[in-house]
C-alpha cells in the first residue's frame, strides 16, 4: 500500500513501463527532514505526461518531495518493477540517484537525463554503480524517452542519446535521420499535453495568502484570506544569457532552441488548472516570461484580453536589466494582470562580484529596479550568492549592506522582498565551471557536495522554508574563510526570518 501511495500518476492495475524517479537531497533517515514542501519536478512530470498520452503506464516516485532514506526509495523501485527506471541527474545529488541506481534489480534498465548527465556524461556512463544504465538521453526528452520505452533498440536512431557497448566497454551514440533531429531534440512546446498534475504529489499545493493577497483582496473579491491553491507553470525553454553560475547559461546549452509557449497555450492552461483543481495562483518557474521585452508584451496583451488579472493571481522570474527598461504603464499593466511577486537573480552587492558573473546589472539598477516595483505593489524574491570565486571582504560586506538597504527601501513601499542567500557551488558544464578547472581545482573535488545545516549558527531549516538547493562542496573560493561564509549566511536568514514573523504578526 505504501507503494501505491507514494508512487504518483501509474495505473495500478498494469506492468510498470517506466519510473521516473526524483532522488532525495540527501538521505532522510539519517536526519529527517524540517520542511514539508518541496518544487515539483515539472520536466520529468513532462516526460511522463508526454509518455503516458503514447500509451505506457508511467509513475513518478518523487523521493524528496516525500523526504524518503536512500534504502526506502531502493526499496520501493524494487517492489515497483518497472521495465525501466529514469533519473533526472543533478550534480548535487547524482551520489544519491547513483546509489539507488547501484541497487536496481538486473532485470530493469535504467535511462538518466538532466543537466549533470548533459555536462558530464562520459564520467557518468563508467560509474560502475550505473551498470544498468541503457540510455543516457542529452536535453530535452519527451519524445525520445517515449521511443525509447517503445524500444530499447530505438536508441541506435535517436540524436543525442549515448549508451556504453557492452562488449566493446566504448561509448555509442545514436545516429538520427537530419531531417528528424531537429524535433526530436527541440519538441514543439505547444504541441505537447499540458502536465498532468497526478505525476506531481505536492502540486497544486494550497499555500497561505500573501501580503500582496491581502492587499488585492480589496479589489478582488475572490481572493480568500486563507489562500489560494497554487500551481507551478513553466512558459519557455532555454535563457538567452549567460550568467557564469548558471546551468541554463546559453553558452552550456548551444543545442537549446530558445522557445516560448504561445499566450493562448498557457492561457489554456491555467483555465485547465482553474476547472480541475480550483487553482487561483501560479508561479512561472522559466527565465524568460520577465525576462525578454518582447515576450512580456505578447503575453500581457494576451493577460488583459482574456482578463487574466480578474481571475489569477501570479508569481514570475524576471531579469532585472529588462524590468529596468519598463515604463510605469508597463508595471501598472503587469499588476492589472494579476502579478504578486517577481524572483531576481540579483547575487550580490559588489559591482565587481556582478561583471564576473556577467549579470549585466548593477547595485544602483537593482535598488532602483526594486524601489519601482515595491511602489507599484509588486514584491520581490532575491537570490543571493556568497563565496562566489575571487570574492573578498569589501565584497562580502557590500551584498550585505545591499540586501539591507533593499529591505529598506521596501519598508516605504507596499511591496516586501524575501532574501534567499546561498553558499557559491560550482556546476559542471558552466562557465565558471571551466575557470575553476584551469585554475587548478579537479573535478572530484568540485562535485563534493554536501548538505549544509546551520543550526549551530542559529539558522534553523524551517527559516528558510523549504531546504533546496542549500550545498556546499566545501572549497574556499574567494578571500573569505567559509566559516565566516557559514556565519553571514546564518546570519542573513535569521534577519529575513524575523521579518517574515513580522510581517505575518501584523497581518494578524
Amino acid at each position: 500500500m505504501r507503494q501505491l501511495t507514494l508512487i504518483a500518476g501509474a495505473d495500478p492495475t498494469r506492468t510498470l513501463d517506466a519510473l521516473f524517479i526524483n532522488a532525495p537531497l540527501r538521505d532522510y533517515t539519517l536526519r529527517p527532514r524540517t520542511n514539508d514542501y518541496t518544487l515539483p519536478v515539472l520536466g520529468m512530470a513532462y516526460i511522463a505526461t508526454y509518455a503516458q498520452q503514447q500509451g505506457f503506464n508511467v509513475g513518478v516516485l518523487d523521493a524528496e518531495a516525500h523526504g524518503l532514506g536512500l534504502e526506502e526509495a531502493a526499496q520501493l523501485v524494487y517492489e515497483a518493477a518497472p521495465r525501466w527506471a529514469a533519473m533526472n541527474l543533478l550534480a548535487p545529488t547524482y551520489e544519491m540517484s547513483a546509489r539507488i541506481a547501484a541497487r536496481l534489480d538486473p532485470g530493469i534498465d535504467l535511462m538518466v537525463g538532466g543537466h549533470h548527465a548533459k555536462a558530464m556524461p562520459d564520467r557518468i556512463l563508467a560509474d560502475p554503480r550505473m551498470r544498468r544504465l541503457g540510455a543516457l538521453v542529452l536535453g530535452e526528452g519527451e519524445l525520445r524517452v517515449a521511443a525509447l520505452l517503445e524500444d530499447i533498440q530505438n536508441r541506435r536512431t535517436l540524436p543525442g542519446v549515448m549508451w556504453r557497448d557492452s562488449l566493446l566497454g566504448t561509448r555509442a551514440v545514436g545516429i538520427a535521420d537530419l531531417k528528424t533531429s531537429a524535433s526530436l531534440l527541440g519538441p514543439d512546446i505547444n504541441a505537447l499535453p499540458y502536465v498532468n498534475r497526478a505525476f506531481l504529489p505536492q502540486d497544486p499545493y494550497q499555500a497561505p495568502a500573501t501580503a500582496a493577497d491581502r492587499r488585492l483582496a480589496a479589489t478582488r473579491t475572490w481572493i480568500s484570506p486563507r489562500g489560494h491553491w497554487e500551481a507551478n507553470i513553466v512558459g519557455s525553454r532555454g535563457c538567452p544569457y549567460n550568467c557564469t553560475f548558471c546551468g541554463a547559461a546559453v553558452s552550456a546549452n548551444p543545442d537549446v532552441v530558445i522557445r516560448v509557449r504561445s499566450p493562448e497555450n498557457i492561457i489554456g492552461e491555467l483555465d485547465q488548472l482553474h476547472e480541475e483543481y480550483g487553482v487561483t495562483a501560479f508561479r512561472f518557474v522559466d527565465d524568460l516570461f520577465l525576462g525578454v521585452g518582447r515576450v512580456i508584451d505578447e503575453q500581457m496583451e494576451a493577460f488583459t484580453r482574456h482578463r487574466i488579472g480578474d481571475r489569477y493571481v501570479w508569481d514570475a522570474t524576471g531579469r532585472i536589466n529588462v524590468l529596468n527598461r519598463l515604463s510605469d504603464a508597463d508595471l501598472d499593466r503587469l499588476v492589472t494582470n494579476g502579478l504578486r511577486e517577481v524572483a531576481l537573480g540579483i547575487e550580490s552587492g559588489s559591482n565587481r562580484i556582478l561583471a564576473a558573473m556577467d549579470k549585466r546589472i548593477d547595485a544602483e539598477m537593482t535598488e532602483r529596479v526594486a524601489g519601482r516595483l515595491f511602489s507599484h505593489g509588486i514584491s520581490v524574491k532575491g537570490y543571493f550568492i556568497l563565496g562566489f570565486p575571487g570574492e573578498s571582504q569589501g565584497d562580502l560586506d557590500a551584498t550585505i549592506q545591499h540586501i539591507r538597504n533593499l529591505w529598506d527601501i521596501s519598508d516605504q513601499h507596499s511591496g516586501d522582498i524575501r532574501a534567499s542567500v546561498f553558499e557559491f557551488r560550482p556546476y559542471p558544464g558552466t562557465p565558471v565551471w571551466q575557470t575553476l578547472i584551469d585554475v587548478g581545482h579537479s573535478a572530484d573535488a568540485l562535485l563534493a557536495y554536501d548538505d549544509v545545516d546551520l543550526t549551530a549558527d542559529g539558522a534553523h531549516e524551517f527559516m528558510r522554508q523549504r531546504d533546496e538547493f542549500n550545498f556546499s562542496v566545501g572549497i574556499q573560493f574567494g578571500d573569505v574563510p567559509l566559516d565566516r561564509i557559514r556565519s553571514t549566511l546564518a546570519m542573513l536568514t535569521r534577519e529575513q526570518h524575523e521579518r517574515n514573523q513580522s510581517v505575518r504578526g501584523t497581518a494578524a
